[in-house]
């Protein structure tokens, strides 16, 4: 009989939350802050470029032990430890005076993110409520899809108002009163066991297996390829997109609409997968999601100067890769439960970690390196949009694979 507790929307609410002010204040963050520590650091866009995928290194290096702890109920501890680190990085950020301080800091946040954003979250309410893991985490990221569209123009205001290092007091001051004690105090009385059963995975048989069987599974290389190679896609554009949209000679305004805008879609993307993924089959959603990605990305590269000139094609970007975008999010934290594992879901994912780091570091670098003051980012979109469709057909080859295990099984 199955006794797993429903997800409780008050718990997914402050989680949420949290996810909101994280992603906002550093990820989110990085793209304005970019420009202005140029200028007084004296760095290239590659030099400056290199910080962020410093963070994401280091958060993809922490990701598995970060995963095993929260496997073995301490989940309290490392979210609420990863919100405590963000705030004190982001107040060394604000004293920062050189480059090897500048990758310090980011090195720092890219620890405390692998303890606070959406892969230890996701597989928390995926620990507590097996049973409806999948709405749980869609709840889960409806206000951490609005992180753009409430932290862009937030912090664009504050900086241009007080300043960048004042403004990365501010964004601190939001960690240390609102972050931390929501993981504090929601976080408690936490599974110190999995509550997944066998029931819950579409094919019984794979539960029994070791955590090392799985890591060497069929099902599980091609869904960390398709992981990996989204991930690098995504990852890539957010850090660049306000710069590449200056480029077009935008007024400021537009710039910081786009990005933001981008947020409210992904949200809206994730309403509708909520209320009506039920009335169809979830594994043709999951084939469909991604592929709004490369859809995206083409609508920029066959438009002069990257569609700015036409608001319509401009909007067609914005409802395709924020829509993907979004429900995207949910396909990669749903992947490794649906077609892996439940009961190692944290250790799983954890294991991606490094893969997912070298991937999410060297995307946000590789479209730097690949930007010249004649092609602009063109031959770097390009690049995104062949490593999404690497990644479709990776996760396409993982849904064949284990719906005829399942089909022998039968």
């Amino acid at each position: 009989m199955n006794t797993a507790p429903a997800y409780q929307p008050r718990f997914v609410f402050w989680l949420s939350l949290a996810q909101l002010v994280t992603w906002g204040s550093v990820f989110y963050g990085f793209a304005l802050l970019m420009e202005p520590v140029e200028q007084e650091l004296g760095l290239t866009r590659a030099e400056s470029s290199l910080a962020f995928s410093l963070a994401l290194l280091a958060e993809g290096l922490l990701a598995y032990p970060i995963g095993r702890w929260i496997d073995a109920g301490h989940e309290r501890a490392v979210m609420t430890g990863g919100s405590l680190l963000v705030c004190l990085c982001l107040v060394a950020h604000s004293l920062i005076s050189n480059a090897l301080g500048f990758y310090a800091v980011w090195i720092g946040l890219g620890g405390a993110l692998a303890a606070t954003l959406y892969t230890p979250a996701f597989a928390i309410v995926t620990r507590r409520f097996p049973a409806d893991f999948r709405r749980a985490i869609i709840m889960l990221t409806f206000l951490g899809g609005l992180a753009s569209t409430v932290f862009i123009p937030l912090t664009a205001w504050l900086i241009h108002d007080f300043g960048w290092r004042h403004a990365l007091w501010y964004l601190a001051a939001l960690q240390l009163m609102l972050c931390v004690p929501v993981h504090a105090i929601v976080l408690r009385n936490a599974p110190q066991k999995s509550q997944a059963t066998t029931q819950h995975h579409p094919s019984n048989a794979t539960s029994s297996l070791l955590l090392s069987d799985h890591l060497r599974s069929a099902p599980f290389l091609l869904i960390g390829a398709f992981v990996v190679l989204l991930m690098a896609a995504t990852s890539a554009l957010p850090a660049h997109l306000v710069s590449l949209l200056r480029e077009s000679k935008l007024p400021e305004t537009w710039v910081i609409a786009i990005p933001a805008s981008i947020g409210i879609v992904q949200v809206i993307g994730r309403a509708l997968l909520y209320f009506f993924e039920r009335h169809f089959d979830v594994h043709l959603a999951n084939r469909l999601i991604p592929c709004l990605i490369p859809l995206g990305l083409l609508v920029l590269l066959l438009t002069p100067h990257f569609g700015i000139g036409n608001h319509w094609l401009v909007l067609a970007f914005v409802l395709l890769y924020g829509m993907g975008n979004g429900m995207l999010t949910i396909v990669k934290g749903t992947a490794i439960a649906q077609y892996v594992d439940m009961k190692h879901v944290a250790s799983l994912n954890g294991a991606l970690g490094i893969p997912v780091a070298l991937a999410r570091a060297s995307a946000p670098l590789m479209l730097g390196v690949l930007w010249s003051e004649q092609a602009g980012y063109r031959y770097g979109i390009w690049a995104l949009l062949l490593l999404s469709l690497g990644g479709i057909t990776c996760l396409m080859l993982a849904q064949r694979l284990v719906a005829g295990n399942d089909e022998d099984k039968a």
